[in-house]
């Protein structure tokens, strides 16, 4: 997917390098107390939750399986220890040591306030208080719960805490999988996900030394990487909640050409500006922000508008246009974009983008900043251009418009099982909890047709339709999807048993390379009876899907009504938009 996004603002730190304005220091969200307070209040709650598991494991399930078996698990390890395992053990322990730890913590957070004219204090914020977070509720867990270390030779001087959980192991998942976070969300190039990787690697080898190393049962290291996840995942939500870590572009973008501008071209002037915002997910600070942002760029009365449950956008955007808006801004999530965008498809009135929701696909694609002030400024800031819009209709669903990505099946049924409020507490982790319990849906058999070519017929347990390639959390699922080539993307995911799960993720990790297959209408493997791959993608200009069953289904995040039948055409270039300038 190109970016319109120089690197210096895709790293929302302020002026790009030439610019006449100094450079900006990324604060903290508006409201650092209920911040604080909220970090606190789920900090309660993580605690309470790991002491009662605590609580369940050394007390009505200590003679439940898988804990019946722990200490015979931990005789297997001291039963095989040598002396070469040994002495790499104590270095995998030592990543995790208190003094590891907090060296590595203070060092990196110092780098990041340091940098010059690049301060990260947000980033700093992030993993000081994660690591910090999981300490303290780790010392309130081995208050709470005693639960005595295994009865082998230990190989380490015994701490006074408790054996659930494993603080090496929380501490260390924390930091390293903090790190992780960071590196893939600000690296850039074909390192990016060896780092990491290598990365999230360190929390399981320290986990596996100190269970080689008799001080800890298999589930007190459970608990320590459960602690410091939890720990990341909420302060990760309390301080990004506004959005600074963004997905990096693909590796190849320079390959693909930015959106054309429109025949103005030249830096964009606002005239009558309208900004529809979603209520549910935008509160007053941020449309006094967004004020700020439009007044600095000459914009003094904006109107803004707010959406309802009956019309989401669409109305407010269509009315927008009609009055004679020079600019629409749309402050929401993925369906507030959606709905504004289906009305104003093929207007030539520009719309600019403030992310303000769950997921943000279309945002992450164009590597477009997450907070709403630092969206809006960086589009003001850039000029008028074309990106491609999917039509989509079927069965009990009119014809209207997706942005980014729309699909049946299993990610149709993830949708349908996310509720607002997991969404509004977690954030778009939430979906992953709702995948978890939702891998298990039936396969589907569908016949799909691309461009006039004879149908071909699939299961699967999913199909996806993309403008877009990559999801959150920088997740490249269609490598070759972008939102300015004249083309969608079709994802067929048919993973079988266990295996087949492994290699499907293996080749989504890997950016579509290995185990899966690329075709187009004209590829004799698109024309085949039957596809035996986990992975198939197929790029298309209009796809008729007809499914065996009814099917659940979704339009860029929203479930709609399922049915048996899609039909999908790309509308090149048809939302002109207002984007950060590219590099010159």
């Amino acid at each position: 997917m190109p970016t319109a996004v120089p690197e210096k603002r895709t790293a929302l730190t302020g002026d790009a390098p030439g610019s006449a304005g100094p450079a900006r220091l990324p604060a903290l969200p508006r409201g650092t107390g209920r911040t604080a307070a909220r970090i606190g209040a789920l900090a309660l709650c993580q605690a309470a939750f790991m002491v009662g598991i605590g609580l369940l494991i050394t007390g009505p399930a200590r003679h439940v399986w898988p804990l019946t078996v722990e200490d015979d698990l931990n005789e297997a390890f001291e039963r095989n220890r040598t002396g070469a395992l040994t002495e790499l053990s104590w270095f995998a322990s030592e990543a995790g040591n208190t003094l590891t730890v907090i060296g590595i913590t203070l060092a990196t957070c110092l780098g990041l306030v340091l940098i010059p004219r690049l301060p990260l204090w947000r980033q700093a914020a992030f993993l000081a208080s994660a690591v910090s977070l999981q300490a303290l509720v780790f010392l309130a867990i081995t208050e709470s719960v005693d639960r005595h270390r295994p009865e082998v030779d230990r190989l380490d001087a015994s701490p006074p805490t408790s054996s659930y959980t494993s603080g090496h192991t929380g501490a260390a998942t924390a930091l390293y999988v903090g790190l992780a976070v960071l590196a893939l969300s600000r690296m850039r190039g074909p390192w990016r996900k060896v780092v990491g990787g290598l990365l999230l690697l360190v929390p399981l080898l320290v986990a596996l030394a100190r269970l080689y190393r008799g001080m800890h049962h298999p589930t007190d290291l459970a608990g320590g990487l459960a602690n410091g996840c939890l720990s990341l995942l909420i302060v990760g939500r309390a301080l990004f909640t506004d959005g600074t870590v963004v997905a990096a572009p693909s590796a190849d973008a320079s390959a693909h050409p930015a959106p054309a501008a429109a025949p103005s071209g030249g830096e964009f002037t606002p005239g009558r500006t309208v900004v529809v915002v979603n209520p549910t997910v935008t509160d007053e600070a941020t449309h006094a922000a967004l004020r700020d942002v439009l007044r600095q760029h000459g914009c003094t009365a904006p109107e803004f508008v707010e959406t309802t449950a009956d019309d989401p956008g669409g109305g407010q955007a269509a009315r927008a246009v009609r009055g004679g808006a020079d600019l629409v801004v749309v402050c929401g999530g993925d369906g507030t974009l959606r709905a504004a965008a289906d009305a104003m498809a093929g207007s030539g009135v520009p719309l600019a983008l403030v992310p303000s929701g769950t997921g943000n696909l279309l945002a992450r694609n164009l590597g477009l900043p997450l907070s709403p002030a630092d969206a809006l400024d960086a589009a003001l800031g850039g000029t008028v251009r074309r990106v491609d819009l999917g039509r989509i209709e079927g069965d009990g669903l009119r014809a209207t418009h997706f942005a980014a990505m729309s699909g049946a099946g299993l990610d149709a049924a993830i949708m349908e099982n996310t509720g607002d409020r997991t969404k509004s507490l977690l954030g778009w982790p939430a979906y992953v909890l709702s995948g978890v319990t939702t891998l298990r849906s039936p396969r589907m058999r569908v016949t799909i047709r691309i461009d006039g070519a004879p149908a071909v017929r699939r299961t699967a347990r999913m199909v996806l339709l993309a403008n877009v390639g990559t999801v959150q959390g920088g997740l490249t699922l269609v490598p070759a999807a972008r939102c300015d080539d004249g083309r969608l993307d079709l994802l067929i995911l048919d993973p079988r048993g266990p295996g087949g799960w492994i290699r499907a993720l293996g080749t989504l990790l890997r950016g579509g390379a290995g185990t899966s297959r690329r075709t187009t209408a004209d590829t004799p493997a698109a024309n085949g009876a039957e596809a035996r791959v986990p992975v198939e993608f197929l790029t298309f200009r209009r796809a008729e899907l007809v499914f065996g069953s009814v099917q659940s289904r979704e339009l860029d995040g929203d479930p709609v009504a399922p049915g048996r039948r899609l039909t999908a055409e790309v509308r090149p270039g048809a939302l002109t938009m207002l984007l950060p300038a590219g590099e010159k």
